[in-house]
Formats: structure tokens, C-alpha cells, sequence
């Protein structure tokens, strides 16, 4: 697993910043996920401070882990070199006529479905999978980051709408949005429950071997590329989260 040495949030964030200012610069619609990441990143250090965690250390670091997978991802693509496959599809999406909204939960997609469960490996042993004191703990903690991110949806969708075009929201769009302020946390909990899941899955993998962890990372890299490839094609995006769901699930 790759690492960036990165130590704290803070570190992360004047990163997260330092690659903002050229996609601004450039028009680069890879700008509405990135810069959504990182309003979302500040309030989890706000919440840091706060105290509001159960384990905070553990979550600061789960947190710069797991922004460290899309970050990874980003820098790749700038290099022209081909990461993972939901980052592909999130990323050749760019330059398509898209409403801002519609690559964010592209984005959205891929970092959840694919990034997370890694990340969660990378911050959790897999003996301390099978100790429910522990798992408990890093549930809540993780429950409380969707709170956060729910908390900001109202917000979220105003910054979106000053880069919105004529035609990006019809009436129907408009009539939805409540849906998606509300939805959002339905969403997330049924992403939370497949990210567990999956993590599980890949631990138990991980403990068979260097070959099995492989074989089921990739059937998640699979999942994960069908799914944000799915939100991609043309249809309401809204609609199909709703009909189809938003996370992916490893076979037992």
C-alpha cells in the first residue's frame, strides 16, 4: 500500500490546497469533487478540535489514509498514468458536459466504494476485527463522519449551484433536491454497511494471503468501476442511487 509520509490533517489540507489552485486555474472539472473533499476534510478537523470523536488520533489518521487513496489516484492521472479503474472513469468523465453535482457523487462513488474499505484495512488490524469492543468503536466514529457529511449537504449544494450553467437543474432536478438532502443519509448508511462488509471480506483474504487479497481487491476494483461507469451513463443520477443503491458488495 502506497503512503505519502503525510503525518496529520493539517499536512493533508495544505495539500489538498496546493492542488486546488490549478484545477481553479484551469477550468478543470475535476475541481467540484476535489474542492467538495476539502471543505469536507476542514470541518472533519473542526470536529477534530472540537472533540467530538470517540478515538480521535485513530480517526485523523483513517481520515489522512483514506484521502491519500483519491490523492494517489489524482496525482497518477496528472502524471498519465492509469490508476484504478473507478478513478479512470471518474477522471475521463472531466471533461464531459456534466453538471457539477453529477461528478461529485462520481467521485463520491469511486472514494467510497473502492478507497474506503483499503482504507479502513490500513487502520485496522485484522485482529482487531474479530474484537467487537474495537470494531464498535471505530463504527461510531465512522457513523459520526457521515453526520458531518450530512450536515454539510445544504451547503455542499449552494457552492455547486454558482458553477452550475443554464440547463444543469430542470424542474425535476429541482423538485428532487430536498430528495437530496434527505437521501444523502440513506445513502450513506447503506454505503457504511457495504464498507464493512467489504472490509471484512478483505481481511479475512488478507489473513489467506498475498494471492486471495489480490484476487478479491480486484472484484472490488471491478464492482466499484461497473458502478460509478453506471452513474456516469446518461439517466438521472439521483433516480438510479435511488433504484439501485449506492454501495457495492464482495460476494460471500
Amino acid at each position: 500500500m502506497a503512503t505519502s509520509g503525510w503525518r496529520s490533517i493539517d499536512a493533508l489540507i495544505a495539500r489538498m490546497q496546493e492542488l486546488s489552485r490549478p484545477l481553479a486555474a484551469a477550468g478543470d472539472r475535476r475541481r467540484f469533487f476535489h474542492d467538495t473533499y476539502l471543505r469536507t476534510t476542514l470541518a472533519v478537523k473542526d470536529e477534530l478540535a472540537r472533540g467530538g470523536f470517540v478515538d480521535p488520533d485513530w480517526t485523523q489518521a483513517w481520515d489522512v489514509r483514506f484521502a491519500e487513496l483519491y490523492l494517489d489516484a489524482f496525482e497518477q492521472w496528472n502524471r498519465n498514468e492509469r490508476p484504478s479503474r473507478p478513478w479512470v472513469i471518474c477522471f475521463e468523465a472531466a471533461p464531459e458536459r456534466l453538471p457539477p453535482l453529477r461528478h461529485v457523487l462520481l467521485g463520491l462513488n469511486a472514494h467510497i466504494n473502492y478507497d474506503l474499505p483499503q482504507a479502513v484495512l490500513a487502520v485496522i488490524s485484522d485482529e482487531e476485527f474479530d474484537d467487537p469492543q474495537v470494531v464498535a468503536r471505530r463504527s461510531a466514529d465512522h457513523r459520526h463522519i457521515d453526520e458531518i457529511l450530512v450536515r454539510r449537504v445544504p451547503e455542499e449544494d449552494r457552492e455547486l449551484a454558482k458553477d452550475e450553467l443554464p440547463g444543469d437543474r430542470d424542474w425535476i432536478d429541482r423538485l428532487l433536491t430536498p430528495l437530496n438532502r434527505a437521501g444523502t443519509r440513506q445513502f450513506l448508511k447503506e454505503a457504511r454497511r457495504k464498507v464493512w462488509a467489504n472490509a471484512r471480506t478483505l481481511s479475512a483474504a488478507r489473513r489467506a494471503g498475498d494471492g486471495a487479497y489480490a484476487r478479491r481487491l480486484a472484484e472490488l476494483e471491478d464492482l466499484s468501476a461497473n458502478r460509478v461507469a453506471d452513474l456516469r451513463a446518461p439517466g438521472r443520477v439521483l433516480l438510479k442511487l435511488a433504484a439501485r443503491g449506492f454501495g457495492v458488495e464482495l460476494s460471500s
